[in-house]
């Protein structure tokens, strides 16, 4: 099997050594002089694995790691010139897989790698735990009871994450406020259906780009894009 790699690196010498190496084992590498074409590369051809720097124009690594490990458990390797114990501990507390400081051995960086894929099952990588439901930024994950949204998380009351979890499990589904007061309040809420309105609002206004559309004179849904 062909893995891919994303190589996020801005100095050119390191790119070519890494490229070198890498395809030298038989690895397809995409290279990225920044994290937002990293971002960019996740949304449309996710690779198997991340060899990341951490100083980064734009966007830095930690928080381009902390964005990808909201959404998967893809190996990342860190590349960095930081070298102090903290540095470190903060990209593995993001997230990070391994950490390697520069200037470093190819020799070890290709050692490390092929140690993280003999740990990923085979066809298991970029695959989703059964307690997570993601609707395009939308990610809810069902054990802890979080949400995440455009990589950001939020804190959200009950009401709030039992109604994004209903609309996540359901994309593009319209839900009429009854439906809704049933599902979220229980079938022995005697409240104004305004409840639905008002539980809205705020979920709105706390993630304002949510794809959260109102069904006029009937409920709501939330939109999921549909691939071409």
């Amino acid at each position: 099997m062909s893995y891919h790699i994303g190589l996020v690196e801005d100095d050119k010498n390191i790119q070519d050594i890494v490229v070198a190496y890498l395809k030298k084992e038989g690895y397809q590498l995409t290279v990225m002089d920044n994290a937002e074409d990293g971002w960019a590369l996740w949304e449309n051809n996710p690779p198997d694995m991340w060899v990341l720097d951490i100083m980064l124009p734009g966007m830095d690594g930690y928080e381009f790691c902390k964005k990808i490990r909201n959404e998967s458990d893809v190996p990342i390797v860190i590349i960095s010139a930081k070298d102090e114990e903290i540095d470190k501990i903060l990209g593995l507390e993001l997230g990070g897989d391994d950490y390697l400081t520069k200037p470093f051995s190819p020799r070890e960086l290709i050692a490390r790698i092929k140690r993280l894929f003999k740990r990923v099952q085979p066809g298991s990588v970029d695959k989703e735990p059964d307690d997570r439901v993601k609707v395009d930024q939308l990610l809810v994950y069902k054990n802890e009871r979080r949400v995440f949204f455009e990589g950001i998380e939020y804190e959200t009351t009950a009401k709030e994450y039992d109604m994004l979890l209903l609309l996540a499990e359901n994309p593009n589904r319209a839900f009429s406020r009854e439906e809704l007061l049933v599902k979220v309040w229980g079938d022995d809420y005697f409240g104004s259906d305004r409840a639905v309105d008002d539980l809205m609002k705020r979920i709105r206004k706390k993630m304002e780009h949510i794809p959260l559309e109102t069904v006029w004179g009937f409920g709501y849904r939330l939109r999921k894009d549909e691939e071409a």
